[in-house]
């Protein structure tokens, strides 16, 4: 099983892998209602996502459900800061794929500032030349997937982000300094199960699986119940730590019927099999026509392809 790299630790690197997505997922596109929890990691992008003549931008104090009181755009679009970046100097290294994913704050002329010391609002130039704006010395973003006002998905999508407060500091009481003892991680990694290749696991090693019938980036699991019970669905309650061959970017979350949060990858709600009985089995693979075993890249498995015979044996017919 390869070794997972802990979002939660920040290490995370933006320059990323090149992953090649089998079935032809794009990592950073914005549908459906699944909210993402990762980066978008290293893809072929245009070298500025913001145009020309942005315009003179405005900072104002907004308060978000669970995090108090954080910086928002005029629009109300929450703002965000980066670990990998700099405060002292300003600086941003969050350019190419991630400005697809967390568009910087650029501003043709001083930001207007409303509830914000104005002292701690500066800029800094990019490497397209374009004037990014900064909070106590840090470059502030948007997250492409918060669709309107008061949202703040991007908080927790790593341990590299975090919505910023308008002294520049991290929202929901999050300390600047390491966390001595973080959080235990949801954690997906890899591993190789005979007949299948590389898939998907979680923390204990187990094979994640999708299930058609939730349909991809619906942003709803349609197990619930007793199917829930036969395929335990990946909750997350924290944050995600991300196997290095997995590309970030695939990695979201939705909302479930009983208000936890589950991960999603590629846009697909994940579960573990209750009949595999220990790691890197895949007895599940298959089952009802509906159930897969997923694919480093966010795809099903193959449905041709079979786990070895003794894990067939303890596959469930009935899907469940």
């Amino acid at each position: 099983m390869n070794r997972a790299r802990p979002v939660a630790a920040a290490l995370l690197a933006v320059a990323g892998l090149a992953l090649v997505t089998a079935c032809g997922t794009n990592p950073y596109a914005t549908s459906g209602n699944v909210q993402p929890a990762a980066l978008g990691l290293q893809q072929q992008q245009p070298a500025s996502t913001v145009p020309a003549g942005a315009g003179r931008v405005q900072l104002v104090s907004s308060t978000v459900e669970g995090l108090g009181t954080v910086l928002a755009d005029a629009e109300g679009h929450t703002l965000y800061r980066y670990a990998k970046d700099s405060s002292k100097p300003p600086k941003t290294v969050c350019d190419g794929a991630c400005a697809e994913t967390w568009p910087p704050l650029v501003s043709d002329a001083p930001a207007l500032a409303a509830g914000v010391d104005a002292q701690l609002v500066g800029e800094v130039t990019r490497p397209d030349g374009q004037r990014q704006v900064t909070v106590g010395g840090w470059p502030v973003y948007r997250y492409a997937k918060d669709t309107g006002r008061g949202i703040a998905l991007g908080q927790n999508v790593s341990a590299d982000w975090a919505a910023i407060t308008p002294a520049g500091g991290k929202a929901a009481g999050q300390s600047d300094a390491p966390a001595t003892e973080p959080a235990k991680p949801t954690t997906i990694g890899t591993t190789d199960v005979g007949g299948l290749g590389p898939v998907l696991t979680d923390q204990a090693g187990d094979t994640l699986y999708l299930f058609t019938k939730d349909g991809k980036d619906s942003g709803e699991s349609t197990c619930d119940g007793a199917c829930a019970k036969t395929w335990p669905p990946v909750r997350v309650d924290g944050r995600i730590t991300v196997a290095e061959s997995v590309d970030t970017g695939l990695i979201g979350q939705i909302r479930r019927p009983d208000g936890t949060m589950q991960v999603t990858v590629g846009g697909w709600p994940v579960y573990t099999y209750s009949k595999d009985g220990a790691p890197g089995e895949a007895s599940g693979h298959g089952v009802g026509n509906t159930w897969y075993a997923v694919e480093p890249s966010g795809c099903k498995v193959d449905p041709a392809r079979r786990p070895d015979a003794q894990q067939v044996a303890a596959a469930s017919s009935g899907g469940y």
